[in-house]
């Protein structure tokens, strides 16, 4: 069995997990940033950075006294590299760079999307590859197929906005406050989807996914003051549920033998998503598979999994890896047109 200390700090979550090779989550430590950030309506990096500075230190040492052990009990240090926001990244992986040099146990260097998309095996030990995987949060919407550790190949991605950012903007617009998806989820369960929204790119031949069009429909619907703002976020979020839905069966159609449909990142935590995908999988006679609301949303745990998944396999990393504000979990998946950088 291997102990994993895993750090998080790629956007606004600072957090520290001791995981075990065999799913025991030791301890778990967060620090949140809601109400530094809830001023701007968004995340500011530099205060999301100089936050991860003050908090990472003491969270590590809390984690540890919780699980009863020290560092020379770790096998090995993960710590997330990329993507998020790079000065957050910067904290955490030069943190767990100290860390393992001190103690002289080995890095391991996480992409914070495979720490998503590997969390559902955490907490589900009969998961088992290869699966279709929808990872869908504030800065990514994807459907990967993943066939092992470190083997994912990518069947569509957003070429524009991602659904959880388009959750934060709609927020931002209905005056809903920060964090958006939480926000909007609240104001959609006390109305009603009356409001003629657009579903970009259902139906489309292009494996994709598109939000652009929707949130600006958004703004013009509540300019228009002809709704309320909860029939307004209620349209929204069955606007959103159609179209991810609509992509992912379109991806079961290209997937082949898969053992499962999972979903995983932040807008996983939301209900209707949830469910509309559990209805999903019954009709395709598939397990459907999501972690626990808490490990949808950024945590040390995926990221400690991550790292002990990595570590059996023999993947660790040298101390001088870099930190990536991009890092795609198919490098070789083709180019998209508009923001095929998330990707």
């Amino acid at each position: 069995m291997a102990l994993i200390l895993g750090l998080e700090s790629s956007c606004d979550e600072t957090a520290a997990a001791l995981v075990t090779s065999d799913r025991r989550i030791l301890s778990h430590r967060l620090a949140g940033q809601e109400a530094a950030h809830r001023p701007y309506g968004g995340v500011v990096p530099e205060i999301a950075a100089r936050a991860h500075v003050e908090m990472l230190s003491p969270l590590v040492a809390a984690a540890l006294a919780d699980a009863g052990v020290t560092l020379a009990d770790v096998d090995a240090v993960a710590a997330t590299a990329g993507p998020g926001l790079i000065g957050g990244v910067m904290v955490g992986l030069v943190t767990g760079k100290a860390l393992a040099h001190a103690a002289s146990k080995p890095l391991i260097a996480v992409n914070h999307l495979e720490g998503h998309a590997l969390s559902p095996r955490l907490s589900d030990p009969d998961l088992e590859f290869p699966y279709l995987l929808l990872l869908v949060s504030g800065g990514h919407c994807q459907l990967l197929l993943v066939e092992g550790v470190a083997r994912y190949r990518r069947l569509a991605t957003t070429i524009d906005d991602a659904a959880g950012e388009a959750f934060d903007k709609t927020a931002k617009v209905l005056g809903l406050g920060f964090p958006g998806g939480p926000a909007v989820e609240a104001a959609a369960a006390l109305g009603q989807s009356i409001v003629p929204l657009p579903r970009p790119l259902k139906g489309s031949p292009e494996p994709h996914f598109s939000f652009a069009g929707l949130k600006s429909a958004v703004v013009r619907a509540h300019d228009a003051k002809t709704w309320g703002v909860e029939d307004i976020a209620a349209s929204f979020q069955a606007a959103v549920v159609d179209c991810l839905i609509d992509r992912t069966v379109r991806a079961l159609g290209q997937a082949g033998a898969v053992t499962a449909l999972v979903v995983a990142g932040g807008v996983a935590a939301n209900t209707a998503v949830r469910t509309a995908l559990a209805d999903l999988a019954t009709a395709h006679s598939l397990r459907f598979v999501a972690p626990p609301l808490w490990l949808c949303t950024d945590n040390a745990a995926m990221i400690g999994w991550a790292g002990a998944e990595r570590f059996a396999a023999g993947l660790t990393d040298p101390l001088d890896v870099a930190a990536r504000p991009r890092w795609p979990l198919d490098p070789g998946a083709e180019a998209v047109r508009g923001a095929g950088v998330k990707a």
